[in-house]
C-alpha cells in the first residue's frame, strides 16, 4: 500500500512538470500586471519545488541511474575518441568541410553514447515498471537530444563566435522549453526593458533579434557560398561578370536576412526611414571616399577594364590581380607582396593592363657591340640567342635592329614576345641577356665599355714677379 502511494505521488509530480500549472499560465498571460520581482520569485519557487521533488525515492533512483549512465558514456567516449581520430587521419581524399564535420561529431561521442544508453534504459523501464519511474530520465534524454541536434545544426555556421552565440542561445531555449518555463523566462526578460516615450526595447527582443539574425545570416552565407561556387565554375560568364554576380547575390541575401529578421521579431521597419536618411547624409559627407570606391568597383566590373588574373602596372606596382573587392583590388607582386589598391585609383589613374585583350607582351632590351664586329652577324646571333630562351614565343620571332652609332659602340634593340606576363618580366629579360652574353662569347663578339685615359702633366714652376 505504501509503495502505491509513492508511485502515485511520483506520477502526479511528473504531470506537474510536464504541463504548466494554472497559476503559471495565468502569470504568463498577465505578465504586464506582475512585477519583475514577483516573476523572479515565481521562477525560484518553481525551481525549489522541482528540487524538492527529487527527494522522492524513485526520483533519487533515476538521478543515480543517470549519473551512472553519464560515467559510462564518458569512459566509452574517452576510449573511442582516439580510435575515431586515428581512423579519420587515415582517410584520404576527404574535403576539408567533410573532415571538419567528422571532427564535429567526434567531439560529441560521449553525448551520443549517453543518448543511446538513456533511451535504452527508458524503454526497458517502461516495460517492467510504471512510466513515471523513468520520467526524469526521459526528460533529461529529450533535452540532451535537443542539445545534440542544435550542436550538429550549428556546424552550418562557419563563423566561430556567431556559432557559439547561436548554440548557447538555442541550448538555453530548448532547456527552458522542455522544462515548461519558457513563458515565465520570456516575461522576466521582457520586463528588463529600456523605455523612452513610445520607444521600448527589452532584453527579450534583443536576444530574439540576435538569434534570428545569426541563423538567417548563416543561411544567407550558405546560399551565397553555393551560388558563388556555381557561378565561378561557369566558363560562359566573363570573370568580371562572375565577380559582379557574386557580389550582387551576397548583398541581396544578407540584406534580405537583415530585414526578415527585424520583421520576424516585430520591429517596425517604418522607423528605419529616419535612420536611412541619416545614413544618406553621412554617406554624402563623411563617407565620400568609401562610396566613391564602391561605385568605382561597380564600374570596373561593368566595363571589364580589369579582371581577376590580369597583369597590371600602377605606378611602381607591378603584379597580377588576385581579387576584385567592393572597396579595393588585391594585386599580388612577384615578391609575394599583396597591395590593396582602392578602386578609385584604378578609375582615375593611368593603369597599364598587360593582358587586357590578350596576354601577349613585347619586351625590349638594349645592348651594344664594338665597331669592329659585323652588324649583320651580330643581329643574327642575337635573334638566335633570344629564340632559344624558354617563354620566348617562336611564332612571333624576335627581331633585332640597329638604333644608333654611339660614342664607343654600335647600339641595338632586341624585341621578343611572351604570353605569360604573370610569370615575371625581369627574370625573362635577365635570361635573354645571359643568352646573349654566352652567344657573344662563343662567336667572339665584344661588348665595349667606356674607357678614359688620364694623363698626368708635370707641374711647371711658378714665375714670381720681382719688384
Amino acid at each position: 500500500m505504501e509503495q502505491e502511494t509513492v508511485d502515485t505521488s511520483a506520477a502526479t509530480t511528473a504531470e506537474q512538470l510536464s504541463e504548466p500549472t494554472a497559476g503559471a499560465t495565468e502569470g504568463g498571460a498577465g505578465a504586464s500586471s506582475s512585477t519583475l520581482t514577483e516573476q523572479v520569485l515565481d521562477l525560484v519557487e518553481d525551481g525549489g519545488d522541482f528540487l524538492l521533488s527529487l527527494t522522492q525515492t524513485w526520483r533519487l533512483y533515476q538521478v543515480v541511474i543517470m549519473l551512472c549512465l553519464v560515467a559510462i558514456s564518458l569512459v566509452i567516449g574517452r576510449v573511442a575518441r582516439p580510435r575515431v581520430e586515428a581512423w579519420l587521419r587515415a582517410q584520404e581524399g576527404w574535403s576539408k568541410r567533410k573532415l571538419r564535420f567528422a571532427i564535429h561529431l567526434r567531439n560529441r561521442i560521449s553525448m551520443m553514447v549517453y543518448l543511446v544508453l538513456s533511451w535504452g534504459t527508458v524503454s526497458v523501464m517502461r516495460e517492467v515498471t510504471w512510466p513515471s519511474r523513468s520520467y526524469l530520465i526521459a526528460l533529461v534524454a529529450t533535452i540532451v537530444s535537443a542539445w545534440l541536434f542544435v550542436g550538429i545544426a550549428a556546424f552550418l555556421i562557419s563563423n566561430r563566435p556567431v556559432r557559439r552565440i547561436v548554440m548557447w542561445a538555442m541550448w538555453i531555449y530548448v532547456t527552458l522549453y522542455f522544462l515548461g518555463v519558457t513563458a515565465e523566462a520570456a516575461n522576466v526578460l521582457d520586463n528588463l526593458a529600456l523605455e523612452m516615450g513610445d520607444f521600448r526595447i527589452s532584453l527579450w527582443t534583443i536576444l530574439r533579434v540576435v538569434v534570428v539574425l545569426a541563423v538567417l545570416f548563416a543561411l544567407a552565407r550558405l546560399l551565397a557560398t553555393g551560388s558563388a561556387a556555381r557561378i565561378q565554375q561557369n566558363e560562359d560568364i566573363s570573370p568580371s561578370m562572375r565577380v559582379l554576380a557574386v557580389k550582387f547575390i551576397q548583398m541581396a541575401l544578407y540584406g534580405a536576412a537583415f530585414f526578415i529578421a527585424l520583421k520576424a521579431v516585430g520591429v517596425d521597419l517604418t522607423g528605419l526611414a529616419v535612420l536611412s536618411g541619416a545614413i544618406g547624409v553621412g554617406l554624402g559627407f563623411g563617407l565620400q571616399k568609401v562610396v566613391s570606391n564602391l561605385v568605382s568597383g561597380v564600374i570596373i566590373l561593368l566595363d571589364k577594364s580589369i579582371k581577376p588574373g590580369d597583369v597590371i602596372s600602377l605606378g611602381d606596382t607591378f603584379g597580377w590581380i588576385e581579387q576584385l573587392g567592393a572597396r579595393y583590388v588585391s594585386v599580388v607582386t612577384r615578391d609575394g607582396r599583396e597591395y590593396l589598391i582602392p578602386n578609385e585609383d584604378l578609375i582615375t589613374g593611368q593603369v597599364v593592363n598587360w593582358s587586357h585583350t590578350n596576354s601577349f607582351v613585347r619586351l625590349d632590351i638594349f645592348f651594344g657591340t664594338a665597331y669592329g664586329d659585323d652588324p649583320h652577324k651580330v643581329r643574327k646571333i642575337a635573334i638566335e640567342a633570344a629564340s632559344g630562351v624558354d617563354r620566348v614565343l617562336s611564332f612571333r620571332p624576335p627581331v633585332c635592329h640597329i638604333v644608333g652609332f654611339g660614342d664607343s659602340s654600335v647600339d641595338y634593340i632586341l624585341r621578343f614576345w611572351i604570353d605569360d606576363p604573370s610569370g615575371g618580366l625581369t627574370n625573362i629579360r635577365g635570361n635573354v641577356y645571359l643568352s646573349l652574353w654566352d652567344a657573344f662569347q662563343e662567336n667572339g663578339i665584344s661588348i665595349p665599355f667606356p674607357q678614359r685615359e688620364v694623363r698626368m702633366l708635370e707641374e711647371e714652376p711658378a714665375h714670381h714677379i720681382s719688384d
